[in-house]
């Protein structure tokens, strides 16, 4: 099993490895391309923005080939190539996000009408509550799915953010769904790992292609749909704490925007430059430092749910609380720094390259 793990994850990283370049040449030929329209964007060229290719077909060929013996993976495969086609579409068309959400949401029903749900909440509390743990469980599920879909592209950026970020968190929740014995999870999340770090190099700042809504969709997608097949044989609660620590940040960063965008009286899709990632290039990190900097608090939080999994809770809370004191920093130095800062976005950027 061990072996067949490892050979999961490099046939996923040289499948991806090797899609990446035809998508880079493959974008303008149908239009996925990124054009900075607006002073939201960190690059000042016209990108291709169709690496999510590589993502998926990486990840894909892995899973279908070492892992189709279980249904429940096809069955996620099915519905990450839906998310996939949905965020081509949107590289390509540009949807509306009401669109986008309800294709979301679409696809989130069917995977929990196959079995691909979060059920703690039934089998807390017992088969003489089953209709109203089946109303939670729903709810629940649909909430998770789509909205884990959505924090990982909230958070693609800046130039190999999401890739990295995803990485981390794939490869965190596998190595403790090994160590807890379950073996499919840790496949699934090898595969999902080893084709996003095949595409990162090629992603990473200054970037030759972006993934596009195509791959940051599917990679959300796939992070909430793959948890959900546990990484611990224990209490599903436990199982589904571990992807929530993972990916903290991320999911912090969103109900931040949210709550952000609400205060402001402001359309709760509408995009900003309020994200951690914009406040850090505001302090002049710029692109690459930012990432880095982002790469390492994902990692800690990576670290405390493995802690977390081995029943470690107060190791796993003294991370967390240095995480999210990294996290105040970063958003009150941001409010009061900015004045002082004279250099621009494009000048961190141009920092950065010298380096």
């Amino acid at each position: 099993m061990y072996n067949t793990l490892w050979i999961t994850f490099l046939v996923a990283l040289a499948a991806s490895i090797l899609v990446t370049p035809v998508a880079i040449r493959l974008a303008p030929k149908i239009g996925a391309v990124d054009i900075p329209l607006d002073n939201r964007r960190m690059h000042t060229k016209t990108m291709p923005r169709f690496g999510g290719l590589a993502i998926f077909a990486g990840s894909t060929t892995a899973m279908l080939i070492f892992l189709k013996f279980d249904p429940r993976v096809v069955t996620i495969v099915m519905g990450g190539a839906l998310i996939y086609i949905l965020g081509v579409i949107d590289d390509i068309k540009h949807l509306s996000a009401k669109v986008k959400f309800l294709g979301q949401t679409f696809v989130a029903l069917i995977m929990y009408v196959n079995g691909i749900r979060i059920e703690f909440l039934t089998n807390f509390l017992g088969e003489g509550n089953s209709q109203l743990g089946d109303v939670l469980c729903f709810i629940i599920t649909m909430v998770w799915i789509v909205g884990i879909t959505n924090t990982v592209n909230l958070i693609d950026g800046l130039d190999g953010l999401a890739a990295g970020t995803a990485a981390i968190a794939s490869l965190c929740i596998a190595y403790t769904a090994y160590i807890h014995g379950t073996y499919l999870a840790a496949g699934a999340m090898l595969a999902l790992a080893g084709a996003t770090l095949g595409f990162l190099p090629y992603n990473f700042y200054p970037a030759k292609i972006f993934m596009g809504d195509g791959g940051s969709l599917y990679l959300g997608f796939m992070l909430a749909t793959l948890s959900v097949l546990g990484t611990v044989k224990s209490a599903t609660l436990v199982t589904m704490i571990i992807p929530v620590l993972v990916l903290g940040v991320p999911i912090f960063d969103t109900f931040f925007a949210i709550f952000r965008r609400f205060v402001n009286k402001r359309p709760i899709m509408e995009a900003d430059k309020g994200h951690l990632h914009h406040r850090l290039m505001k302090l002049g990190y710029g692109q690459r430092r930012a990432t880095l900097m982002l790469y390492g608090i994902t990692a800690i939080m990576g670290v405390a749910a493995v802690l977390f999994s081995r029943g470690l809770y107060v190791e796993t809370l003294g991370l967390t609380a240095i995480t999210f004191m990294y996290i105040y920093i970063f958003l009150t130095d941001a409010q009061h720094t900015v004045p002082q800062i004279k250099k621009n976005d494009t000048q961190a950027e141009e920092d950065d390259a010298k380096e």
